[in-house]
């Protein structure tokens, strides 16, 4: 009903007919995604048919919704796929937003709202809302108050009502008011730097900074900004290197200042406040003047998603290729002509294999990186061209690709294989839970693979099974048969990819879904076979 003015008059029965239609719309799409794309990620032009909808959005994405509510253990495909394109479909409103705010005047100066921005790109499935987060604020706010209340019971910022932008000039009641935050923050709310996990995305997310009380330098000094402006002291950002800083003007109303007549507030550090001196010795160099100077939101956001860029880096791992694409999303969002941006970009898309899904035409999304990198920067003609190179091997590799391999149980090649896909196993040096979604006769990674990994040193080396698994920590891994055993007391394995490889599960073992099952046509029923045989067998230890 949030979607809908009281006062406005509706005709229910049509808008019933426009939302039973979206739903019908969204339903017959999501069960598309699967054969079209479970070879490969979905391209980056895999929405056009999503973005061509007639009709509200948000009717589509309520249809979404409701798929993604359906019972736990069915549907996972359809979840999978409609998790897909209901977090596009946010992350497209939010970087149209991102970009609208950005847009407007250098005065308009609220730095939560861009912050908010950024936590809603990388989380928009999750309910974040600025109107949310400025209710906590409000909130801390308060508590302020009622400490500052017992510090000077007639303190002007006491007045101030809510949405006003009103100012404290004298040094002494701003002093007053940095006191009561400091003694609300750290003293009876706990929030502190977060230098144990220090490496954590979700140290740059406002509404996660403000549940787990918790952050770095950049996200905690947004907070402490945001309420010493809404009580009247106005705090600025300062870029400092390696470690965030606000700064406390002390000089006299319109005279010339320079970067001594400033105290810095470390709010990663409890609210400390530092002379210039003090700054340096906390980042153990000497810094330019330059470097004390307040910077506007754009800046800021920049430094918080070039934080998230460092954190996809350092990662490495599939599970942080997602943060890598959101950071690159935003940051070329504001800044579209960063060539090594691009650069990496392009090369991000070349390792997930994001290909168009019809006519391999050349206007990819790869390429047309490429040809923006080339206009901007001819120098890079050598980098461009390489990944073009192999831009245009890769599509040569998919025309030449001849169907679908299938693997039959009932081939004498395959006669060692012991398990199959769907089985809950469990590895048995490491002690983890997984699920069969793939295997091969013997292993087929490449020597530089099979040494790193030690497998010469099994009893059977690289010449047995091998088998593709999901494990319950989000990873995929390459395990040999002999490291794997049965798990007799089965249970979900709660990895992001179930659903692409999987219909259901019943509680003992996975189905597959119709994509994967035409790959392995015969282990269905070898699954049932070795499920009974497993419960027959328990079920004897039991009785016995």
């Amino acid at each position: 009903m949030k979607h809908y003015s009281p006062t406005d008059y509706v005709n229910w029965l049509e808008e019933y007919k426009v939302r039973q239609k979206a739903g019908l719309e969204a339903r017959k799409i999501v069960a598309s995604f699967s054969k079209r794309f479970f070879s490969e990620h979905v391209p980056c032009n895999g929405f056009s048919d999503i973005e061509n909808l007639e009709g509200p959005e948000i009717f589509f994405e309520d249809e979404l919704v409701c798929i993604l509510n359906m019972e736990g253990r069915k549907a996972l495909t359809w979840k999978y796929y409609a998790k897909k394109i209901l977090y596009y479909l946010r992350q497209q409103k939010i970087l149209n937003n991102l970009k609208a705010f950005l847009q407007q005047p250098d005065d308009y100066e609220s730095y939560l709202e861009g912050a908010v921005y950024i936590d809603q790109y990388c989380n928009p499935l999750s309910d974040i809302s600025l109107k949310d987060i400025q209710a906590q604020i409000d909130s801390i706010v308060e508590l302020v108050c009622k400490t500052l209340r017992g510090i000077n019971s007639r303190h002007p910022s006491l007045a101030f009502k809510a949405g006003e932008s009103s100012m404290i000039m004298e040094i002494e009641l701003q002093s007053q008011v940095l006191d009561a935050m400091n003694y609300v923050l750290y003293d009876q709310l706990k929030f502190k730097g977060n230098r144990m996990d220090y490496y954590n995305a979700l140290n740059l997310y406002m509404h996660q900074v403000l549940i787990r009380r918790t952050g770095i330098p950049i996200s905690m000094s947004l907070l402490y900004l945001t309420i010493a402006r809404q009580l009247g002291v106005p705090l600025e950002p300062v870029n400092f290197p390696s470690h965030f800083l606000l700064r406390w003007c002390q000089g006299a109303e319109g005279a010339t200042l320079d970067i001594f007549d400033y105290i810095y507030i470390d709010a990663f550090g409890k609210g400390k406040q530092l002379t210039v001196k003090e700054c340096e010795y906390l980042i153990g160099q000497h810094v330019t003047a330059a470097l004390y100077g307040v910077v506007n939101v754009k800046k800021v956001l920049q430094r918080m998603v070039g934080n998230l860029l460092s954190l996809g880096k350092r990662e490495g791992i599939d599970q942080s290729y997602q943060l890598l694409r959101d950071s690159l999303d935003l940051y070329l969002a504001m800044y579209p002509d960063q060539v090594q941006l691009l650069l990496l970009q392009a090369r991000l898309y070349f390792h997930l294999g994001i290909w168009p899904e019809k006519s391999f035409c050349l206007v990819l999304k790869v390429l047309d990186i490429l040809q923006h990198i080339q206009t901007l920067d001819p120098g890079q003609h050598g980098a461009v061209g390489y990944l073009v190179q192999h831009t245009l091997e890769h599509i040569e590799r998919k025309k030449e690709e001849v169907g679908v391999e299938v693997k039959l149980r009932s081939d004498e090649k395959h006669r060692d294989v012991c398990y199959s896909i769907g089985l809950i196993m469990k590895h048995k040096r490491y002690g983890y839970n997984c699920v069969i979604y793939g295997w091969d006769p013997t292993c087929m990674m490449g020597h530089e693979w099979i040494r790193n990994m030690n497998v010469h040193s099994l009893p059977h080396g690289h010449h047995q099974p091998f088998y593709n698994v999901l494990v319950e920590d989000g990873s995929c891994r390459y395990a040999a048969q002999e490291n794997l055993e049965y798990n007799v007391e089965p249970q979900e394995i709660s990895h992001p990819d179930v659903g692409r490889y999987f219909s259901e599960f019943t509680g003992t073992h996975y189905i597959p879904n119709a994509e994967l099952e035409i790959r392995y046509p015969e282990d269905l029923e070898f699954v049932y076979e070795t499920v009974q045989n497993i419960y027959s067998a328990k079920k004897e230890n039991i009785d016995e």
